[in-house]
Protein backbone atom coordinates (compact mmCIF):
# COMPACT_ATOMS: atom_id res chain seq x y z
CA UNK A 1 0.00 0.00 0.00
CA UNK A 2 1.03 3.39 -0.83
CA UNK A 3 2.04 5.40 2.15
CA UNK A 4 0.33 8.58 0.65
CA UNK A 5 -3.06 6.36 0.02
CA UNK A 6 -2.89 5.46 3.55
CA UNK A 7 -3.72 8.99 5.11
CA UNK A 8 -6.81 8.83 2.87
CA UNK A 9 -7.78 5.72 3.79
CA UNK A 10 -7.41 6.59 7.85
CA UNK A 11 -9.58 9.83 7.68
CA UNK A 12 -12.05 7.96 5.53
CA UNK A 13 -12.29 5.43 8.35
CA UNK A 14 -13.21 8.28 10.73
CA UNK A 15 -16.47 8.57 9.06
CA UNK A 16 -17.43 5.16 10.79
CA UNK A 17 -15.18 5.71 13.97
CA UNK A 18 -16.43 8.92 15.01
CA UNK A 19 -20.60 8.46 14.30
CA UNK A 20 -22.67 9.08 17.26
CA UNK A 21 -26.52 9.05 17.12
CA UNK A 22 -28.16 12.42 18.37
CA UNK A 23 -30.83 10.69 20.09
CA UNK A 24 -27.58 8.39 22.16
CA UNK A 25 -27.09 11.80 23.61
CA UNK A 26 -30.52 12.44 25.29
CA UNK A 27 -30.87 8.36 26.04
CA UNK A 28 -27.59 8.99 28.43
CA UNK A 29 -28.40 11.99 29.64
CA UNK A 30 -25.76 14.03 28.18
CA UNK A 31 -25.63 17.61 27.97
CA UNK A 32 -23.77 18.17 24.67
CA UNK A 33 -21.19 21.42 24.69
CA UNK A 34 -22.37 21.73 28.21
CA UNK A 35 -25.76 23.04 27.79
CA UNK A 36 -28.76 21.69 29.03
CA UNK A 37 -32.06 21.18 27.33
CA UNK A 38 -33.36 24.65 27.50
CA UNK A 39 -29.87 26.05 26.06
CA UNK A 40 -28.55 26.94 29.91
CA UNK A 41 -25.33 25.95 30.95
CA UNK A 42 -24.47 23.38 33.13
CA UNK A 43 -23.79 24.43 36.36
CA UNK A 44 -19.70 22.87 36.73
CA UNK A 45 -18.47 26.13 38.90
CA UNK A 46 -18.27 28.60 41.59
CA UNK A 47 -16.63 32.35 41.16
CA UNK A 48 -16.43 35.57 42.46
CA UNK A 49 -15.29 37.21 39.78
CA UNK A 50 -17.95 37.43 36.87
CA UNK A 51 -21.43 37.60 36.37
CA UNK A 52 -23.29 36.83 33.51
CA UNK A 53 -27.42 37.23 33.04
CA UNK A 54 -29.07 36.84 30.39
CA UNK A 55 -31.88 35.32 31.93
CA UNK A 56 -34.65 34.61 34.99
CA UNK A 57 -36.06 31.00 36.04
CA UNK A 58 -39.57 31.01 37.14
CA UNK A 59 -40.95 29.62 39.77
CA UNK A 60 -41.45 25.87 37.99
CA UNK A 61 -37.77 26.50 36.48
CA UNK A 62 -38.40 27.55 33.34
CA UNK A 63 -37.06 30.51 31.66
CA UNK A 64 -37.74 33.82 31.34
CA UNK A 65 -35.54 36.24 28.94
CA UNK A 66 -34.39 39.32 31.00
CA UNK A 67 -32.04 42.47 30.01
CA UNK A 68 -28.70 41.44 30.01
CA UNK A 69 -26.35 42.11 32.62
CA UNK A 70 -22.86 42.07 33.20
CA UNK A 71 -20.97 42.22 36.63
CA UNK A 72 -17.58 42.29 37.66
CA UNK A 73 -16.81 41.52 40.99
CA UNK A 74 -20.28 42.27 42.21
CA UNK A 75 -20.20 45.91 40.00
CA UNK A 76 -22.59 46.06 37.17
CA UNK A 77 -20.76 46.68 33.94
CA UNK A 78 -23.06 49.71 32.65
CA UNK A 79 -21.56 51.46 36.21
CA UNK A 80 -17.94 51.30 35.47
CA UNK A 81 -18.12 52.33 32.16
CA UNK A 82 -20.06 55.30 32.25
CA UNK A 83 -18.72 57.07 34.81
CA UNK A 84 -15.39 56.97 32.54
CA UNK A 85 -17.41 58.22 29.47
CA UNK A 86 -18.26 61.20 31.25
CA UNK A 87 -14.92 61.60 33.29
CA UNK A 88 -13.15 60.91 29.36
CA UNK A 89 -10.97 58.95 31.29
CA UNK A 90 -8.42 56.03 30.85
CA UNK A 91 -9.98 53.03 32.89
CA UNK A 92 -8.60 49.36 31.85
CA UNK A 93 -5.71 49.31 34.26
CA UNK A 94 -8.36 50.43 36.73
CA UNK A 95 -10.69 47.44 35.75
CA UNK A 96 -7.77 45.27 35.97
CA UNK A 97 -6.87 45.72 39.49
CA UNK A 98 -10.35 45.03 40.31
CA UNK A 99 -10.92 41.91 38.23
CA UNK A 100 -7.33 40.72 40.09
CA UNK A 101 -7.70 41.95 43.64
CA UNK A 102 -11.86 42.27 43.76
CA UNK A 103 -11.31 45.60 45.04
CA UNK A 104 -11.12 49.28 43.30
CA UNK A 105 -7.81 50.98 43.81
CA UNK A 106 -7.71 54.52 45.71
CA UNK A 107 -5.81 57.05 43.54
CA UNK A 108 -2.41 55.82 45.12
CA UNK A 109 -2.59 52.32 43.98
CA UNK A 110 -4.39 52.80 40.26
CA UNK A 111 -1.33 55.33 39.99
CA UNK A 112 1.35 52.40 41.56
CA UNK A 113 -0.66 49.78 39.53
CA UNK A 114 -0.22 51.87 36.35
CA UNK A 115 3.41 52.38 36.61
CA UNK A 116 3.94 48.52 37.42
CA UNK A 117 2.26 47.93 34.04
CA UNK A 118 4.22 50.15 32.47
CA UNK A 119 7.75 48.65 33.75
CA UNK A 120 6.48 45.76 32.20
CA UNK A 121 5.74 46.58 28.68
CA UNK A 122 8.87 45.73 27.53
CA UNK A 123 9.89 42.39 25.97
CA UNK A 124 12.95 40.22 26.77
CA UNK A 125 15.02 40.81 24.37
CA UNK A 126 15.21 36.87 23.22
CA UNK A 127 11.07 37.28 22.74
CA UNK A 128 11.78 40.16 20.57
CA UNK A 129 14.33 38.24 18.47
CA UNK A 130 12.38 35.14 17.86
CA UNK A 131 8.92 36.81 16.81
CA UNK A 132 11.15 38.56 14.00
CA UNK A 133 12.71 35.33 13.48
CA UNK A 134 9.99 32.80 13.84
CA UNK A 135 7.70 35.19 11.50
CA UNK A 136 4.36 33.52 10.88
CA UNK A 137 0.70 34.62 9.28
CA UNK A 138 -1.25 34.38 12.48
CA UNK A 139 -0.70 36.42 15.66
CA UNK A 140 -3.21 34.19 17.53
CA UNK A 141 -0.22 31.18 17.18
CA UNK A 142 2.52 33.56 17.37
CA UNK A 143 0.91 34.82 21.04
CA UNK A 144 1.08 31.88 21.79
CA UNK A 145 3.91 30.70 20.85
CA UNK A 146 5.82 33.84 22.74
CA UNK A 147 3.47 33.15 26.09
CA UNK A 148 5.12 29.52 26.43
CA UNK A 149 8.33 31.05 25.99
CA UNK A 150 7.95 33.53 29.00
CA UNK A 151 8.34 29.87 31.00
CA UNK A 152 12.07 29.60 30.03
CA UNK A 153 12.84 33.51 31.09
CA UNK A 154 10.58 32.98 34.20
CA UNK A 155 12.97 32.68 37.38
CA UNK A 156 10.20 30.91 39.09
CA UNK A 157 7.72 29.47 36.85
CA UNK A 158 6.09 26.54 37.83
CA UNK A 159 5.76 28.01 41.43
CA UNK A 160 1.99 28.71 42.17
CA UNK A 161 2.02 31.00 45.33
CA UNK A 162 -0.35 33.74 45.00
CA UNK A 163 2.59 36.11 45.25
CA UNK A 164 4.15 34.26 42.07
CA UNK A 165 0.63 33.94 40.45
CA UNK A 166 -0.06 37.47 40.41
CA UNK A 167 3.32 38.90 39.41
CA UNK A 168 2.83 36.57 36.63
CA UNK A 169 -0.71 37.99 35.61
CA UNK A 170 0.87 41.50 35.77
CA UNK A 171 3.01 40.37 33.64
CA UNK A 172 1.30 38.96 31.00
CA UNK A 173 -1.34 41.90 30.92
CA UNK A 174 1.47 43.91 30.09
CA UNK A 175 3.58 42.27 27.85
CA UNK A 176 0.34 40.81 25.39
CA UNK A 177 -0.12 44.06 23.92
CA UNK A 178 3.69 44.52 22.87
CA UNK A 179 4.00 40.56 21.46
CA UNK A 180 0.70 41.56 19.57
CA UNK A 181 2.11 45.01 18.06
CA UNK A 182 5.89 43.39 17.40
CA UNK A 183 4.05 40.16 15.44
CA UNK A 184 1.97 42.29 13.80
CA UNK A 185 4.42 44.72 12.17
CA UNK A 186 7.17 41.67 11.33
CA UNK A 187 3.84 40.55 9.39
CA UNK A 188 3.16 43.49 7.98
CA UNK A 189 7.13 43.83 6.65
CA UNK A 190 7.32 40.32 5.74
CA UNK A 191 4.06 39.25 3.69
CA UNK A 192 2.93 42.43 3.30
CA UNK A 193 6.30 44.00 2.14
CA UNK A 194 6.09 46.94 4.40
CA UNK A 195 8.52 48.87 6.13
CA UNK A 196 9.72 47.31 9.64
CA UNK A 197 8.79 49.28 12.70
CA UNK A 198 9.61 48.04 16.40
CA UNK A 199 8.25 50.97 18.50
CA UNK A 200 9.08 50.37 22.47
CA UNK A 201 5.98 51.21 24.63
CA UNK A 202 6.60 54.86 26.50
CA UNK A 203 6.53 55.78 29.54
CA UNK A 204 3.59 57.45 31.30
CA UNK A 205 0.84 56.32 28.44
CA UNK A 206 -1.90 53.69 29.54
CA UNK A 207 -1.90 50.12 27.78
CA UNK A 208 -4.55 51.43 24.85
CA UNK A 209 -2.50 54.67 24.25
CA UNK A 210 0.85 52.91 23.85
CA UNK A 211 -0.63 49.88 21.93
CA UNK A 212 -2.23 51.85 19.36
CA UNK A 213 1.39 53.74 19.58
CA UNK A 214 3.04 50.52 18.80
CA UNK A 215 0.94 49.88 15.99
CA UNK A 216 0.04 53.04 14.00
CA UNK A 217 2.92 55.81 15.77
CA UNK A 218 0.84 58.99 15.92
CA UNK A 219 -1.47 58.07 13.55
CA UNK A 220 -4.84 58.21 16.05
CA UNK A 221 -6.70 60.52 18.34
CA UNK A 222 -7.52 61.12 21.59
CA UNK A 223 -10.97 59.32 21.23
CA UNK A 224 -9.49 56.24 19.06
CA UNK A 225 -7.09 56.02 22.29
CA UNK A 226 -10.41 56.00 24.75
CA UNK A 227 -12.65 53.97 22.43
CA UNK A 228 -10.13 51.06 22.47
CA UNK A 229 -9.27 51.73 26.59
CA UNK A 230 -13.44 50.80 26.70
CA UNK A 231 -13.29 47.92 24.21
CA UNK A 232 -10.53 46.49 26.63
CA UNK A 233 -12.69 46.77 29.31
CA UNK A 234 -16.41 45.56 28.09
CA UNK A 235 -13.82 42.37 26.97
CA UNK A 236 -11.99 41.67 29.87
CA UNK A 237 -14.46 39.22 31.59
CA UNK A 238 -16.96 37.25 31.13
CA UNK A 239 -17.56 34.66 34.01
CA UNK A 240 -16.27 31.54 34.13
CA UNK A 241 -18.20 29.44 31.77
CA UNK A 242 -17.15 30.87 28.43
CA UNK A 243 -15.00 28.78 26.67
CA UNK A 244 -11.64 30.13 26.40
CA UNK A 245 -12.04 30.84 30.72
CA UNK A 246 -13.43 27.29 31.14
CA UNK A 247 -9.97 26.17 29.44
CA UNK A 248 -7.59 28.11 31.67
CA UNK A 249 -9.65 26.93 34.70
CA UNK A 250 -9.35 22.94 33.43
CA UNK A 251 -5.67 23.33 32.94
CA UNK A 252 -5.09 25.33 36.17
CA UNK A 253 -6.70 22.61 38.16
CA UNK A 254 -3.93 20.10 37.53
CA UNK A 255 -1.75 22.83 38.56
CA UNK A 256 0.67 23.18 35.11
CA UNK A 257 2.24 26.17 35.19
CA UNK A 258 0.56 30.16 33.94
CA UNK A 259 2.27 29.85 30.50
CA UNK A 260 0.97 26.70 29.24
CA UNK A 261 -2.69 27.69 31.01
CA UNK A 262 -2.33 30.47 29.70
CA UNK A 263 -1.31 29.30 25.86
CA UNK A 264 -4.13 26.95 25.84
CA UNK A 265 -6.85 30.13 26.33
CA UNK A 266 -5.22 31.42 23.44
CA UNK A 267 -5.48 28.55 21.22
CA UNK A 268 -9.25 28.41 22.46
CA UNK A 269 -10.15 31.83 21.75
CA UNK A 270 -8.40 31.39 18.22
CA UNK A 271 -11.45 29.57 17.31
CA UNK A 272 -14.14 31.37 14.88
CA UNK A 273 -17.03 30.44 17.21
CA UNK A 274 -15.17 32.49 20.03
CA UNK A 275 -13.03 35.05 19.71
CA UNK A 276 -12.82 35.32 16.00
CA UNK A 277 -16.37 36.03 15.52
CA UNK A 278 -15.70 39.79 15.29
CA UNK A 279 -13.78 38.83 11.55
CA UNK A 280 -17.01 37.14 10.17
CA UNK A 281 -19.27 40.30 11.29
CA UNK A 282 -16.69 42.54 9.75
CA UNK A 283 -16.43 40.56 6.14
CA UNK A 284 -20.36 40.18 6.40
CA UNK A 285 -20.83 43.92 6.65
CA UNK A 286 -18.54 44.81 3.91
CA UNK A 287 -20.77 42.31 1.36
CA UNK A 288 -24.32 43.76 2.67
CA UNK A 289 -22.99 47.26 1.96
CA UNK A 290 -22.19 45.53 -1.80
CA UNK A 291 -25.24 43.90 -1.94
CA UNK A 292 -27.77 45.95 -0.61
CA UNK A 293 -28.69 49.27 -3.14
CA UNK A 294 -30.65 51.77 -0.75
CA UNK A 295 -29.36 50.82 2.89
CA UNK A 296 -32.52 52.95 4.28
CA UNK A 297 -34.87 50.30 2.54
CA UNK A 298 -36.26 47.98 5.15
CA UNK A 299 -37.87 45.43 2.15
CA UNK A 300 -34.70 45.39 0.59
CA UNK A 301 -33.10 44.72 3.93
CA UNK A 302 -35.20 42.23 4.86
CA UNK A 303 -35.20 40.45 1.32
CA UNK A 304 -31.33 39.88 1.51
CA UNK A 305 -31.51 38.86 5.31
CA UNK A 306 -33.54 35.90 4.18
CA UNK A 307 -31.43 35.14 1.58
CA UNK A 308 -28.87 34.87 4.19
CA UNK A 309 -30.74 32.46 6.49
CA UNK A 310 -32.22 30.51 3.48
CA UNK A 311 -27.85 30.12 2.67
CA UNK A 312 -28.44 31.31 -0.79
CA UNK A 313 -26.18 34.33 -0.17
CA UNK A 314 -23.02 35.59 1.21
CA UNK A 315 -20.93 32.36 2.91
CA UNK A 316 -23.94 30.15 2.39
CA UNK A 317 -23.72 29.62 6.60
CA UNK A 318 -27.41 30.20 6.80
CA UNK A 319 -26.39 32.76 10.14
CA UNK A 320 -26.33 36.36 10.59
CA UNK A 321 -23.28 37.27 12.12
CA UNK A 322 -23.33 39.33 15.36
CA UNK A 323 -27.06 38.10 15.89
CA UNK A 324 -27.64 35.55 18.89
CA UNK A 325 -25.75 34.52 22.01
CA UNK A 326 -25.66 31.42 24.05
CA UNK A 327 -26.64 33.03 27.50
CA UNK A 328 -28.00 36.51 26.44
CA UNK A 329 -31.61 36.53 25.52
CA UNK A 330 -33.30 40.69 25.25
CA UNK A 331 -30.06 42.12 25.28
CA UNK A 332 -26.03 41.88 25.46
CA UNK A 333 -24.54 44.78 27.84
CA UNK A 334 -21.45 44.69 26.35
CA UNK A 335 -23.45 45.45 22.53
CA UNK A 336 -25.11 48.21 24.20
CA UNK A 337 -22.30 49.81 25.09
CA UNK A 338 -20.10 49.09 22.19
CA UNK A 339 -23.47 50.38 19.84
CA UNK A 340 -23.09 53.77 21.53
CA UNK A 341 -19.41 54.15 21.70
CA UNK A 342 -19.51 53.16 17.33
CA UNK A 343 -21.99 56.51 17.12
CA UNK A 344 -19.51 58.91 18.80
CA UNK A 345 -16.87 57.12 16.62
CA UNK A 346 -18.99 57.46 13.38
CA UNK A 347 -19.34 61.05 14.13
CA UNK A 348 -15.74 61.57 14.09
CA UNK A 349 -14.85 59.49 11.26
CA UNK A 350 -17.32 60.99 8.76
CA UNK A 351 -18.84 57.54 8.91
CA UNK A 352 -22.61 58.18 9.94
CA UNK A 353 -24.95 56.66 6.93
CA UNK A 354 -22.95 53.22 7.49
CA UNK A 355 -23.26 53.44 11.49
CA UNK A 356 -26.98 53.82 10.94
CA UNK A 357 -27.30 50.79 8.02
CA UNK A 358 -25.49 48.63 10.90
CA UNK A 359 -27.94 49.79 13.28
CA UNK A 360 -30.93 48.67 10.50
CA UNK A 361 -28.98 45.51 10.16
CA UNK A 362 -29.21 44.72 14.10
CA UNK A 363 -32.67 45.88 13.95
CA UNK A 364 -33.97 43.72 11.51
CA UNK A 365 -31.26 40.68 11.44
CA UNK A 366 -33.03 40.65 15.38
CA UNK A 367 -36.35 40.42 13.28
CA UNK A 368 -35.73 38.50 10.67
CA UNK A 369 -33.95 35.94 12.61
CA UNK A 370 -36.84 35.57 15.45
CA UNK A 371 -39.48 34.78 12.48
CA UNK A 372 -37.24 32.51 10.58
CA UNK A 373 -36.77 30.56 13.29
CA UNK A 374 -40.26 30.92 14.51
CA UNK A 375 -39.15 30.19 18.33
CA UNK A 376 -40.32 32.32 21.32
CA UNK A 377 -36.98 32.92 22.66
CA UNK A 378 -36.08 36.76 22.05
CA UNK A 379 -32.39 37.20 20.37
CA UNK A 380 -30.25 39.69 20.22
CA UNK A 381 -26.47 41.25 18.81
CA UNK A 382 -24.06 40.64 20.64
CA UNK A 383 -20.56 41.68 21.57
CA UNK A 384 -19.12 40.94 17.93
CA UNK A 385 -21.84 43.03 16.07
CA UNK A 386 -19.80 46.42 17.17
CA UNK A 387 -16.68 45.95 17.91
CA UNK A 388 -15.01 45.18 14.25
CA UNK A 389 -16.84 48.30 13.50
CA UNK A 390 -15.11 50.29 16.14
CA UNK A 391 -11.47 48.55 15.44
CA UNK A 392 -12.05 49.02 11.29
CA UNK A 393 -12.92 52.96 12.37
CA UNK A 394 -9.81 53.26 14.43
CA UNK A 395 -7.81 52.05 11.67
CA UNK A 396 -6.65 48.40 12.75
CA UNK A 397 -6.32 45.93 10.70
CA UNK A 398 -8.57 42.36 10.50
CA UNK A 399 -5.30 40.06 11.79
CA UNK A 400 -5.75 41.97 15.03
CA UNK A 401 -8.90 41.96 15.85
CA UNK A 402 -8.94 38.33 17.63
CA UNK A 403 -5.43 39.21 18.99
CA UNK A 404 -7.00 42.84 20.54
CA UNK A 405 -9.60 40.46 22.22
CA UNK A 406 -7.22 38.42 24.07
CA UNK A 407 -5.21 41.43 25.22
CA UNK A 408 -8.05 42.10 27.11
CA UNK A 409 -9.38 39.17 28.15
CA UNK A 410 -5.80 38.06 29.56
CA UNK A 411 -7.07 40.01 32.84
CA UNK A 412 -9.96 37.97 33.12
CA UNK A 413 -8.13 34.54 32.21
CA UNK A 414 -5.52 35.37 35.17
CA UNK A 415 -7.94 36.54 37.58
CA UNK A 416 -9.82 32.95 37.24
CA UNK A 417 -6.63 30.90 37.67
CA UNK A 418 -5.69 32.49 40.68
CA UNK A 419 -9.09 32.00 41.77
CA UNK A 420 -8.99 28.17 40.22
CA UNK A 421 -5.72 27.85 42.27
CA UNK A 422 -6.93 29.56 45.66
CA UNK A 423 -10.26 28.59 46.45
CA UNK A 424 -11.50 25.76 49.49
CA UNK A 425 -12.51 22.63 48.40
CA UNK A 426 -10.58 22.73 44.57
CA UNK A 427 -10.34 19.35 42.72
CA UNK A 428 -8.96 18.81 39.57
CA UNK A 429 -11.52 19.07 37.09
CA UNK A 430 -12.38 15.86 34.97
CA UNK A 431 -15.92 15.41 33.73
CA UNK A 432 -16.87 11.80 32.50
CA UNK A 433 -17.65 10.64 29.10
CA UNK A 434 -20.16 7.33 28.02
CA UNK A 435 -18.43 4.85 25.81
CA UNK A 436 -21.05 3.63 23.61
CA UNK A 437 -19.37 1.08 21.97
CA UNK A 438 -19.71 -2.38 21.86
CA UNK A 439 -16.80 -4.73 23.70
CA UNK A 440 -14.80 -6.13 20.74
CA UNK A 441 -12.88 -9.63 19.93
CA UNK A 442 -9.08 -9.31 19.28
CA UNK A 443 -8.47 -10.93 15.94
CA UNK A 444 -4.64 -11.72 15.55
CA UNK A 445 -2.98 -9.63 12.70
CA UNK A 446 -2.40 -12.80 10.84
CA UNK A 447 -6.08 -13.36 10.25
CA UNK A 448 -7.01 -9.97 9.31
Amino acid sequence: MKKEYLIYKLSDEVKNSCKIPREAFGEYGVKRGLRNEDGSGVLVGLTNIGNVIGYERDDDGTLKPSAGKLYYRGYELNDLVEPLLHEKRFGFEEIAYLLLSGQLPDEEELAAFRELLNDNMLLDHRTTVNIIDLEGSNIMNILARSVLEMYTYDPNPDDISRDNLMRQSIELIAKFPTIIAYAYNIYRHSVQGRSLHIRHPLEGKTIAENFLYMIKHEDYTELDARMLDLLLIIQAEHGGGNNSTFTVRVTSSTRTDTYSSIAAGIGSLKGPLHGGANIKVVNMFHHLKEHICDWKNIDEIDTYLYRLLNKEAYDKSGLIYGIGHAVYTMSDPRAVQLKKLAGELAKEKGREEEYEFLKLIEQEGVKCVTAFRKSTKPVCANLDFYSGFIYEMIGLPEEIYTPIFAMARIVGWTAHRIEELNFEGRRIIRPAYKNILSPKAYVPLSER
